[in-house]
C-alpha cells in the first residue's frame, strides 16, 4: 500500500519506517529541506534504538522516502498520516495549528479517496475540526475520510512497540476507511492483539485517557514515597507489595523525580484543559500535575539540607539529561529543573548523559560543562546526582566515583542501589522515599 506520512519528527519518522517495513511504500514529507537532505542522505534526526537498521533497509530497498513537496508526497496515497507537533499553548490546551494547517493544504491538492490519519496526540473533536477544514478547501465530489488513530509509542522501545503493539485503536465511522486500517495493521497484530475500532471522539479521549492514568500512577508512587520517608517505610518493598496485585500491576510503580518527555506533561495538561473548557474540574489530574511539580524539586531540596542550604561555590556532578534512558529527549527532563535550581542557588554542574548532552547543550550552552564519560564528569565534584536511569549506570565502579569525588556523596533520583551495598561502600546515599545512608 502507498502510505504518506506527513510530519518526520519523532512519532511521524517511527510510524513511516515500521509501516515501510512491512512492505508498504512510505513518503515522509517534511517542510524542512535541511531535515529531508539529511535523511535522504540516511542519517537520522533522532536517537531511538532499532530504528537505524530498520531506516537504512527501507531507504535501500527503495520503500522509504522523503520529500518537502507535500503534491509529491500524497499524490499516490490510500492513506495520509498526520504526525504534525500539538504544542501546548499559554493556556495548556494543545495547539492544533499545525495539525488543521496541512489538512487545508492536502485538501486542496485531492483528487480521489484517501483516509486522513491523526496520528499526532489531539484534544477530542480534533476529527471535527479537521473534516471542516477539509470541506472548506477540497474541491466539490471530493471524497474522503477522517480517521483517528493515536499513538502508544514508548520512547526507548518505540519499534518494538509499533511492530508488535499490544493494541491498535482506530477511530472511524466510514467503511471503507475501517477496512484500509485494518488492511494496513494486519501484519503488526497477527499474534492476536486486538485492533479497536470505535469513533473518532472517543478514540481521541484514549490517548489522552491513558497517559495521564499512567501518570497518576508515578504521582501516587511518588507521593506514596515521600510518605515511606515521613514513617520510616521503603518504597521498594511497597511497590513490590502492591505491584504483585494484577488489579494495579507492576509497571509505572517506580518512585523517583516526576516524569517529563513530549507525552505525559502535555497530554495530562490538555486533559485538564479539556475537562475545564467543558466545566468539569477534574481534581485528580490537577493534582497529579501539581504532585509532579513539586517532586522535580524533591532532589535539590535533599542537597540543600545537607549542604545546610549553602550551595554557593560547590560543585555537581550529573549522570543522565534525558527524561528517561533509551532516548535522546530531554523535553520537560527533570534534569533541567535540578541543574536550574542548582545554578540559582550558585553552584556549578557538569553533566554526562550517553545520548541527551548535544540537546541539552543546544539549550543551555556553557552553563553547565559536559563530559566525555560517566567517570570524567565525577572529577572534583561535591556530590553526584543520579537523574536518569541509564544502564550504565546501574554497577559502577564504586572505587573509581570514590577517588574522583571530593566527597563519597550520592544522591540518586532513580533509586539505582542496594541499600546494603552503599552501607558496604561507605557512602552518604540519599535516595527516593527510602532510608538515608550515613
Amino acid at each position: 500500500m502507498r502510505i504518506a506520512v506527513v510530519g518526520t519528527g519523532y512519532v511521524g519518522l517511527v510510524t513511516g519506517t515500521c509501516l515501510a517495513e512491512t512492505g508498504n511504500e512510505v513518503v515522509c514529507v517534511d517542510i524542512n529541506e535541511k531535515k529531508v537532505e539529511m535523511m535522504k542522505a540516511g542519517k537520522l534526526p533522532i536517537y531511538e534504538p532499532g530504528l537505524e537498521q530498520l531506516f537504512h533497509r527501507n531507504i535501500a530497498q527503495d520503500r522509504l522516502k522523503f520529500t518537502s513537496n507535500l503534491a509529491e508526497g500524497i499524490q499516490d496515497a490510500k492513506i495520509i498520516f498526520l504526525a504534525l507537533p500539538t504544542p501546548p499553548g499559554g493556556d495548556g490546551a494543545a495547539d492544533l495549528s499545525y495539525v488543521l494547517g496541512a489538512a487545508g493544504d492536502i485538501a486542496k491538492l485531492l483528487t480521489d479517496y484517501k483516509v486522513i490519519v491523526t496520528k499526532s496526540t489531539v484534544p477530542v473533536g480534533t476529527a471535527d475540526k479537521v473534516t471542516a477544514v477539509m470541506q472548506q478547501h477540497a474541491a466539490p465530489g471530493i471524497e474522503y475520510a477522517v480517521v483517528s488513530n493515536p499513538e502508544f509509542l514508548r520512547e526507548g522501545v518505540a519499534v518494538e512497540d509499533f511492530m508488535k503493539p499490544d493494541r491498535v485503536v482506530v477511530g472511524t465511522t466510514d467503511e471503507r476507511a475501517r477496512k484500509l486500517m485494518a488492511e494496513l495493521y494486519g501484519p503488526y497484530v497477527r499474534q492476536g492483539n486486538p485492533v479497536i475500532f470505535m469513533d473518532e471522539r472517543s478514540s481521541e479521549l484514549t490517548k489522552y485517557a491513558a497517559n495521564s492514568f499512567l501518570a497518576t500512577k508515578i504521582s501516587f508512587m511518588n507521593e506514596i514515597a515521600n510518605l515511606c520517608e515521613l514513617v520510616g517505610a521503603d518504597v521498594d518493598m511497597v511497590r513490590r507489595g502492591i505491584g504483585a496485585d494484577d488489579r494495579i500491576g507492576k509497571r509505572f510503580l517506580f518512585a523517583g523525580i516526576g516524569y517529563g518527555g513530549s507525552c505525559f506533561p502535555k497530554d495530562v495538561q490538555a486533559l485538564a484543559k479539556s475537562a475545564e473548557e467543558n466545566r468539569y474540574d477534574f481534581k485528580i489530574l490537577n493534582s497529579v500535575m501539581e504532585v509532579n511539580e513539586i517532586q522535580k524539586t524533591v532532589l535539590t531540596e535533599k542537597v540543600k539540607k545537607y549542604f545546610k542550604g549553602d550551595l554557593a561555590g560547590k560543585h555537581f556532578a550529573l549522570w543522565g539529561l534525558a527524561f528517561k534512558p533509551e532516548t535522546d529527549d530531554i523535553r520537560e527532563a527533570p534534569a533541567l529543573y535540578i541543574i536550574d535550581a542548582l545554578i540559582e542557588a550558585g553552584a556549578t554542574v557538569s553533566a554526562f548523559d550517553p545520548e541527551g548532552m548535544a540537546n541539552v547543550k543546544a539549550m543551555l550552552g556553557d552553563k553547565i560543562t559536559y563530559a566525555e564519560n560517566q567517570y570524567d564528569v565525577l572529577k572534583d565534584a561535591d556530590a553526584l546526582l543520579i537523574v536518569t536511569e541509564w544502564s550504565l549506570f546501574r554497577t559502577p565502579d564504586f572505587d573509581k566515583v570514590e577517588s574522583l569525588l571530593k566527597a563519597k556523596v550520592i544522591f540518586d533520583g532513580r533509586n539505582l542501589y542496594d541499600l546494603d551495598k552503599m552501607v558496604d561502600c561507605g557512602f552518604y546515599y540519599n535516595s527516593i522515599g527510602r532510608k538515608e545512608v550515613k
